[in-house]
């Protein structure tokens, strides 16, 4: 059964978090924030896990205010993984995995773990040994390894553990009675022998290797197994052993009395020469604080008795055996400079000494290390031979022969070695030893995937939590030091930051936490702050961009320039083609340039083809941005700046995004007088912006563009929001990209952007960019209720292409002002608009503005007469299906749905709700989304489908809650309370209406009015 099970397996907790592809192989889930996001769905497995309890999963509580969209954009990475995408769905208030019975390996674990539970109680030997041994073979290391403690998940792992160590007993108990084989019997003694000293308490292991030394003839062994249990159980906690040990104590002492057992072996091979036994570890790090988690996976892989127990190339709990093929487990512990790579090795090597009575090695291999030369592969192989005794005179010259040698003389030893601070894996390979009975440990801040067989452990900052106590212990402050104080964030939780910090409370006691705090947050780069003596984060990441300028590597001098680049823009995130545009390079070298920083750590890639640097390594890149900035324009070769300053690398990087921009443009926007208008130039365009849109490849649809969209929005925010007093490009970029933001409904980001582009077209004296930043902003005004603000704006973009003797915008602005006055209840004026409106885009001979004002007047005729509003609407829908336009087919039977709602028709109404959501699909109109699914819910309503209106209602407001739009957020709700209200629940309803009106009080919409009327009659 534990075969046709795991050929079913789809997600993998027990160890860190995979997926199975289809034939079995294990793939990465990616960024620790997408497996924290698959982790805390398959915690509840076929269930509703809320937005709430996701964001606490990623951010411990203290999500960002841009958690919402992150979140949204993490889960688009874990569909895109999924072998089908509809296993996540959006159901409110959260989403829901689907996962099967038998595809996720804790269920199958805890099947298989079931059965053979209950045939040890029957004492079925057979049955118990294939179920634990198909359990224990899932169990890949610690249940939801590698995430970080915030995730959650703690007691799930401590329950997981329990059970298999309980698998585990009975799959000895089966063992020994089903009579092993004398060579079995041999194999399981290092096995118990391990498990007993890493559970010195549970006497059920204890009690198995009792039985096992005596049935080999060790009975002095055993006893000496009983009288350390036994003295232990009374010192630590005053008991005696339970009567299972005292039974196997009996028995051996029975036996023993009669003689010699069977299985003793009375010809042991000759002894091994032992060699010099070196104890080089370091002394290990005072105050060593958090990553249980990693500590104790880097010793599974290490400590030699578990990687060599049993003969099924397996060790105790299912793990496979690293040393099967009789090679010595590697472990490489990887990250950026100071997050405390050495720190672990050593803390781990030390716990580990015992396991290794033939010495512990180690060598600074100096691969970053401030001031110091790597040393070459010859230089450590000849420290190494002449630590394990090697005469000096007799070293081989050539580093074939010495590394040969330095292999032979630790195969037959069980020897631990650190190599710490590797530049490369070409230094690590030859130092190498053979023979399953070593270990090495090798920290880099790169993690030598060129070293095959290692098993990698990247590191990241500490947790808060751990952060704190870290600061604690160093300085000797206890009060306020919580993982909440500033100084945890100001040192990026890294723990050389940490520690400077630390060492500057200790040496100054009347420094305070909370000065220091103000200190780091004043001064204009932390890094001043963060030197200490010989401690310095500074020169712990100058050592690698140094290398890389001083590299005759192309990729290593592109990086360097890429992260001076990275330090002029300072923006949240990075992809190979805005590097590609800064550096003057192809995105082919860009790409290799960014892998070269993350083989660094100076980069993370967060997610694929996106990448970002830690707040520490963001302040060094600005201080080198800085000081290439001061020096004059550099060289070529020597920087990504195209000029002298920051300005000029932000105009260069402005300037690719509006190219892009340019094709987002045609591909989002349909053909006609509005992406014409937009493509237009004003008066303060720069000039080279068409060769750049013609150097820019086309969007393959508007579902392409829109994703570009998603992924660099928060970047070109973070752009026009600073560079806007001094750039040309930002009216030009904002005007190109408005579409985009407004249809994904980014109604906060749009502000922002319009707001900085209005103030740039005023500062260029660009009357046209003028115009279009306060049209923009009046849609988005309208957008979020504030009829009367956008209609302000609207007249007064109006004004300005009255004067320009712009007819398309004019027409455009006057579709506008009729249908803000409908809004606002001023119909004759409503009415006169819109006619002229018609009556240009007829001269104009755009069929496209035609329509859309028919449209527009059938909701002003909606007031007074529905069945001409339908027709008008039926006018603009013909048009659309002409000319095969998707907004104005779903718009006109969006319009249609609410003249037969205001007719008392919503049988009539539904139909036209559904087919306009159906036309809309995938095209990314998020306004006239939110409107036909308002409108859905009440056709839903009127027709007393109540259980699917509250479904679309709850689905409308989860998508309103994750663009921030509380204008929309306010209209779902009110009719969420008119649902409650139906099925009497009452005090339910009336909580909805106060939440409504909170979010629409300062609008200009009628239901306002309504709510109030709702709300008096409490």
């Amino acid at each position: 059964m534990g075969g046709v099970i795991r050929n079913g397996l789809r997600f993998g907790l027990l160890g860190p978090p995979v997926l199975y592809g289809a034939d079995g192989e294990v793939r990465s889930v990616g960024s620790g924030k997408t497996r924290a996001l698959l982790v805390a769905l398959l915690l509840e497995p076929g269930r509703v896990v809320s937005v709430d309890v996701l964001k606490d999963a990623l951010w411990g509580g203290a999500p960002p205010a841009s958690a919402q969209a992150s979140l949204h954009n993490h889960v688009t990475r874990l569909r895109r993984l999924l072998d089908d995408p509809e296993r996540l769905r959006a159901v409110p208030p959260g989403y829901v995995l689907r996962v099967g019975e038998d595809e996720l390996d804790v269920r199958v674990f805890e099947h298989h773990a079931t059965a053979a539970r209950a045939a040890h109680a029957e004492r079925d030997w057979g049955r118990a040994l294939g179920a634990s041994t198909a359990a224990l073979a899932l169990w890949r290391g610690a249940p939801l390894s590698g995430l970080p403690s915030e995730t959650g998940g703690h007691a799930f792992g401590q329950r997981l553990e329990e059970t298999r160590l309980l698998v585990l007993e009975w799959r000895y108990e089966a063992e020994l009675h089903l009579a092993p084989t004398p060579d079995r019997l041999d194999r399981l003694a290092p096995e118990l022998a391990a498990l007993t000293t890493w559970h010195p308490l549970r006497e059920a292991f204890h009690r198995l290797l009792m039985l096992v030394l005596h049935r080999t003839g060790r009975q002095a062994e055993a006893l000496a197994v009983h009288r350390d249990l036994r003295a232990r159980l009374v010192e630590e906690l005053g008991v005696e052993p339970g009567p299972a040990v005292r039974e196997a104590h009996l028995e051996i002492l029975r036996d023993q009395g009669a003689g010699t057992a069977p299985g003793t072996v009375e010809d042991q091979p000759p002894a091994v020469p032992v060699p010099p036994r070196p104890a080089q570890l370091p002394s290990p790090p005072a105050h060593f604080t958090g990553r249980d988690d990693t500590r104790e996976a880097v010793r599974l892989t290490l400590d030699p008795e578990r990687r060599t127990a049993g003969g099924d190339g397996a060790v105790p709990g299912g793990r496979p055996a690293v040393a099967s093929d009789g090679m010595p487990a590697v472990a490489v512990i990887s990250g950026m400079a100071g997050v405390g790579k050495s720190a672990l090795a050593l803390h781990v090597a030390h716990g580990l000494r015992e396991r290794f009575p033939d010495g512990q090695l180690y060598v600074n291999l100096h691969g970053a290390t401030p001031g110091m030369t790597p040393l070459t592969p010859g230089q450590a192989l000849a420290a190494l031979l002449r630590d394990v005794g090697a005469e000096p005179r007799h070293l081989p010259e050539h580093p074939d022969a010495a590394a040969a040698l330095l292999r032979s003389t630790l195969a037959p030893t069980r020897t631990l070695m650190v190599l710490d601070d590797a530049a490369n894996a070409a230094q690590v390979r030859p130092l190498l030893p053979a023979g399953a009975g070593c270990a090495v440990i090798v920290t880099s801040r790169s993690p030598l995937t060129a070293l095959d067989g290692a098993h990698r452990f990247p590191l990241a900052p500490l947790s808060d939590e751990d952060s704190a106590a870290l600061l604690r212990a160093v300085s000797g402050r206890r009060d306020g030091l919580s993982g909440a104080h500033p100084l945890v964030e100001l040192t990026g939780r890294l723990p050389l930051a940490l520690r400077v910090v630390a060492a500057r409370l200790a040496a100054r006691r009347a420094l305070t936490p909370d000065a220091l705090a103000g200190q780091l947050t004043a001064t204009e780069g932390r890094l001043h702050h963060l030197e200490y003596d010989d401690l310095s984060v500074r020169r712990s990441l100058a050592v690698a961009h140094d290398a890389l300028r001083a590299s005759e590597r192309e990729a290593d001098r592109d990086a360097a320039r890429a992260l001076c680049g990275i330090g002029a823009l300072d923006l949240p995130a990075y992809g190979a083609p805005l590097l590609a545009r800064l550096c003057g390079i192809d995105e082919r070298r860009a790409d290799a340039a960014l892998d070269r920083l993350v083989d660094v750590a100076l980069l993370e890639e967060t997610a694929y083809g996106r990448y970002a640097p830690h707040d520490l390594v963001r302040d060094f890149a600005r201080e080198i941005a800085g000081a290439t900035d001061r020096a004059g324009a550099p060289d070529a070769g020597e920087s990504c700046a195209p000029g002298p300053g920051p300005d000029a690398v932000a105009d260069r990087a402005l300037r690719w995004y509006a190219a892009v921009a340019a094709r987002s443009l045609e591909a989002i926007v349909e053909p006609g007088l509005e992406r014409e208008d937009r493509s237009r130039p004003t008066g303060s365009q720069p000039a080279g912006h068409a060769e750049d849109v013609a150097d820019t490849p086309k969007f393959p649809s508007s579902e392409e563009a829109f994703a570009w969209g998603d992924l660099e929005l928060e970047n070109v925010v973070a752009l026009v929001g600073r560079h806007a007093p001094t750039s040309v490009y930002v009216p030009l970029l904002v005007r190109l990209i408005n579409p985009y933001v407004q249809r994904s409904g980014r109604v906060v980001e749009l502000e922002v952007l319009q707001r900085a582009a209005l103030g740039a077209a005023r500062r260029l004296g660009d009357a046209a960019a003028e115009a279009y930043a306060l049209g923009d902003l009046a849609g988005m005004h309208f957008m979020t209720g504030r009829a009367g603000e956008a209609l302000a704006l609207n007249d007064r973009a109006l004004a300005i292409w009255r004067r320009l003797g712009v007819l398309s915008w004019v027409r455009r602005g006057l579709n506008n002002r009729g249908m803000l006055l409908e809004g606002l209840g001023r119909h004759a004026e409503s009415s006169e608009a819109l006619l002229q409106s018609l009556e240009l885009s007829r001269r104009l001979g755009d069929p496209y503005t035609e329509a859309v004002t028919y449209s527009h007047l059938g909701n002003l005729y909606e007031h007074t007469d529905p069945r001409a509003a339908i027709e008008h609407h039926k006018r603009s829908l013909a048009i659309g299906d002409t000319i095969q336009d998707v907004i104005l087919r779903h718009s006109a039977h969006c319009n249609i749905g609410y003249a037969h709602l205001a007719l008392g028709e919503p049988a009539a109404a539904l139909p036209h709700f559904e087919e306009s959501l159906r036309i809309l699909g995938g095209h990314g109109d998020w306004h006239g989304e939110s409107q036909t699914r308002l409108g859905l819910v009440r056709a839903l309503r009127g027709v007393g489908d109540r259980e699917r209106a509250a479904e679309e209602c709850d689905l409308l407001l989860c998508r309103a809650d994750r663009r921030a739009d509380r204008y929309t957020g306010g209209l779902a709700r009110h009719q969420r309370g008119l649902l409650l209200r139906d099925i009497g629940q009452a005090e339910a309803a009336y909580e909805q209406w106060e939440l409504a009106l909170a979010a629409l009080a300062k609008t200009d919409s009628p239901v306002v009015g309504q709510l109030g009327e709702l709300l008096a009659g409490r």
